[in-house]
């Protein structure tokens, strides 16, 4: 049994502050749950992402809160030590403060230690209406999977101007007071430049090497995602025996540096 302590919010802010990165995978059961848990995963993300790796979608869109919710209880109860992050999915806090608060408490009453929104500029006030009334939120930026239609498969910040943007919006948020930011693909460079600038920590996705910690969907780093893998995602069952090796190595990986490695996997 693991002798690891609870993983807090207090130790997410203290990994970043020492330096240590933080390792994060998706998750959906409890089976998983306790696998990644062993294997020294710091936070487990329940992302809408099982839209399409576990209900067949093609997007994220088709998500309800119920699912999200369902999800939420089954790793909370297959998990010991990690901290658990659910995803809000879309519609469930678009129309309002209030609604996004219903919301929320239903993915804290599922388990959840922290909810995660997607985009900046119109979602500061969401998130200072649901940290105010004591729920901790983790706010995701660049490329939005939720926003798929609107901005397609494409990386974001890569001008002058879009990066300027992504850095108001991640200081918006900051200030209202986000603990977590998510960067999914991003320069580089600009995500290193936020990592440094913010007193968060960051968790990047296809955003280099530079960021607090990093984050895959479970499925693409296990390579059991069917078609071209993204830029960013690196396959760890190569050349492993086992899952639970495949995840002890990303966690080994992610800690030391070697993943992502900017030449390879950035952009």
């Amino acid at each position: 049994m693991s002798s690891r302590k609870p993983v807090t919010l207090h130790r997410l802010r203290e990994m970043r502050a020492n330096g240590e990165k933080i390792a994060v995978l998706t998750c959906y059961d409890a089976a998983f749950a306790r696998l990644l848990d062993d294997a020294g995963i710091d936070a487990l993300l329940v992302g809408d992402s099982l839209g399409m790796v576990l209900q067949g979608h093609p997007s994220t869109l088709g998500v309800s809160v119920n699912d999200m919710a369902y999800h939420t209880a089954c790793v909370v109860r297959g998990n010991r030590t990690a901290w658990v992050i659910a995803d809000m999915p879309f519609g469930s806090y678009q129309e309002s403060t209030e609604v996004a608060l219903r919301h929320a408490v239903q993915l804290l009453q599922a388990g959840a230690h922290m909810v995660k929104l997607e985009g900046g500029g119109w979602t500061a006030p969401i998130v200072r209406s649901l940290v105010e009334r004591g729920i901790p939120v983790c706010a995701h930026l660049g490329f939005t999977p939720q926003s798929v239609n609107a901005l397609g498969y494409r990386v974001q910040g890569r001008d002058e101007a879009a990066a300027g943007v992504l850095r108001e919006h991640a200081e918006e948020l900051a200030a209202a007071g986000a603990s977590l930011l998510v960067l999914e693909m991003v320069p580089a460079g600009v995500a290193r430049d936020l990592t440094q600038q913010l007193s968060i920590p960051t968790i990047g996705i296809g955003a280099g090497a530079g960021c607090s910690g990093q984050v895959l969907v479970l499925h693409d780093m296990l390579g059991v995602t069917r078609g071209d893998p993204f830029r960013f995602v690196r396959n760890f069952m190569d050349g492993s025996a086992s899952i639970e090796l495949a995840v002890r190595q990303y966690v080994t990986d992610v800690k030391s540096g070697r993943f992502p490695d900017d030449k390879i996997h950035g952009f």
